[in-house]
């Protein structure tokens, strides 16, 4: 099976991209902290992947490529979303659980409920789940910094003035995604969880709509050109990432500022240890690591190596990579298969590699 294979760093100069609410015993009664991993040698700010998702989603749903965005029903301490992969992107992409409160008065609830009645209903089973195709980790900073506490006041009134404080850090972030292309557009009717993504409704409609039967998988796919199509908006969509806490403040670009994205054989991550930071926290791309990884995991690398560098971001080790791309360089064995150029472009050149004919074996 074939895998979209993705690492990525955020720069976030001054920055509080995901704060986890009030801190109780600060000095003021409405202080916002930062999430942050505490370790012996620091702090390490972090966006939560779910955070990184909701960015995602919501790039995704206001851009111009026509993304389905899944319905969701909010039940009073349950909310889920349709739960049709077959209709909607995100649910097909994202996953999900669409597991209905059992209690009586819920049922009832919902029995009467407009919206409820406007989901795609659910026959033969109380819940189906689907393990998302697309996988990220935590965005964490590549070192630890220090937290920022901001005080600051409310006083465009009579009276005295309200105190509030936030905090906000100066770090760079790194993530890694992964996108299963097996199984994405693939719906399977297993009895396990995260793989009964189908019903007997979901079933027979995936029949009704011509969808392609794979009974030795127990599962029913979109056709080839459909499945392609969701993949490359996805990535339309991380070309285009925006999202974000605290933007008023801080605006911050949550783009990324350099990625390497790959499609590979296996879902182990092959970027992951290709940046990391020196003795000074700053970040480092490491060429050794590199070339290391792409040595050991020839074999997996399906396609060419897309980087995406915006110019201005740490352009003295951009020149030191670019001449590990010369002749005598010690990624000279792979300069016809690495390509620099800005972040957007990466993304977008490995879509249009997707298009191409001879690369249909990745979606297989």
């Amino acid at each position: 099976m074939a895998f979209i294979t993705g690492m990525f760093l955020i720069d976030a100069p001054a920055s509080a991209l995901n704060n986890l609410g009030q801190m109780p015993g600060a000095r003021t009664d409405n202080t916002v902290g930062v999430k942050v991993i505490r370790t012996r040698e620091g702090a390490y700010p972090y966006v939560s992947a779910q955070a990184f998702r909701y960015w995602l989603r919501r790039t995704l749903e206001h851009g111009p490529w026509g993304w389905q965005a899944a319905p969701i029903f909010r039940e009073q301490k349950v909310a889920y979303t349709d739960g049709n992969p077959i209709l909607y992107w995100d649910d097909d992409l994202f996953g999900y659980m669409r597991a209905a409160s059992k209690r009586a008065s819920a049922a009832a609830a919902r029995a009467e409920d407009a919206d409820y009645a406007a989901l795609t209903p659910i026959e033969g089973v109380d819940t189906i789940t689907r393990a998302s195709p697309f996988r990220v980790s935590t965005l964490v900073s590549i070192a630890p910094v220090g937290v920022v506490d901001d005080f600051g006041v409310m006083s465009r009134h009579e009276g005295d003035p309200v105190p509030h404080e936030h905090q906000f850090y100066r770090a760079t972030l790194k993530g890694l995604f992964s996108l299963d292309l097996h199984a994405a557009g693939t719906f399977t009717y297993r009895a396990k969880t995260g793989f009964l993504n189908l019903d007997n409704v979901r079933k027979q409609q995936a029949e009704d709509m011509g969808l392609e039967h794979l009974p030795e998988e127990k599962a029913y796919r979109l056709s080839f050109q459909e499945r392609l199509h969701r993949i490359t908006v996805l990535l339309e969509g991380l070309a285009h990432l925006e999202g974000g806490a605290k933007q008023t403040l801080h605006y911050t670009d949550v783009s990324p500022v350099l990625t390497f994205v790959a499609v590979t054989k296996g879902g182990n991550h092959i970027f992951g240890h290709v940046v990391g930071a020196d003795e000074r926290h700053r970040p480092v791309v490491k060429i050794d690591a590199l070339r290391e990884a792409l040595t050991v995991f020839e074999d997996d690398l399906l396609s060419d190596v897309y980087v995406g560098w915006v110019r201005g971001y740490l352009d003295e080790q951009r020149a030191a990579f670019e001449q590990a791309l010369s002749e005598d360089g010690p990624l000279a064995a792979w300069r016809d298969r690495i390509h620099i150029m800005h972040p957007r472009e990466a993304f977008l050149a490995l879509a249009e590699a997707m298009r191409e004919p001879e690369h249909a074996s990745w979606l297989a």
